[in-house]
């Protein structure tokens, strides 16, 4: 008897214990979804300011923009270059997770003009750390090689599936446009902002122009 109540006693516990870590692990989940936000926030602040005022911005407009203290900056990033880091490294990782997003919404072609837009964002917005990336700074020296890895598979997935449906001419490489559309970006003299858009399209409509049709089973319901 004393075994088996000994025994009973222990399940009980066990019992309870078993169910302490669900609302605890959710509140531990909520607790760090409400973290990333912020850090998100604070990264969204800093892209905006140095994109404004250079990445020799004060920390406290920083700070002010995101709506947290400068103390809550500084923990998160010691020094100013691992703030640039981080910025540069989530822009490079939204640009490259807008990828498969623009594929499963668009066709093949439709997908990669769109994606290439968004990569024209992306070099329009990392003017404001080009001050900074060109520093010779070797904080920055994992940067390159960061956006290579994260861009060049995006966008070489894109021109895979266009080139497969016959949308887009074939021989064209991902570092070809990686290097060439900056290029497109350079501030225009007469101050357009929407120039840049305009060079892309005539690229993209040159990218276009040689595309073999894709051959697809003909459909016995045309015949």
């Amino acid at each position: 008897m004393f075994r088996l109540s000994t025994v009973n006693m222990v399940n009980r516990k066990t019992q309870k214990k078993g169910r302490d870590p669900q609302p605890h692990g959710s509140t531990v989940r909520h607790l760090r979804a409400d973290a990333q936000r912020n850090l998100d926030v604070l990264l969204q602040s800093a892209m905006a300011v140095f994109a404004n005022s250079g990445v020799d911005a004060p920390v406290r407009q920083i700070a002010e923009k995101a709506g947290v203290g400068v103390g809550t900056v500084y923990r998160h990033f010691p020094q100013r270059s691992d703030l640039i880091v981080a910025v540069f490294r989530r822009e490079v990782d939204a640009c490259a997770n807008a990828a498969p997003v623009l594929a499963a919404e668009h066709a093949p072609g439709e997908a990669l003009a769109r994606w290439l837009q968004r990569y024209v964002d992306f070099i329009s917005a990392k003017r404001g750390l080009a001050a900074a990336l060109h520093s010779g700074d070797p904080a920055y020296d994992t940067l390159p090689a960061y956006f290579q890895k994260r861009l060049r598979p995006a966008l070489q997935t894109l021109l895979d599936a266009a080139v497969a449906a016959g949308e887009v001419r074939s021989g064209v490489k991902p570092d070809d446009l990686l290097h060439t559309v900056p290029s497109l970006c350079a501030p225009a003299h007469d101050g357009d902002p929407a120039r840049a858009r305009r060079m892309l399209a005539l690229l993209v409509d040159g990218l276009r122009y040689g595309a073999k049709p894709s051959r697809r089973a003909p459909n016995p319901s045309l015949s």
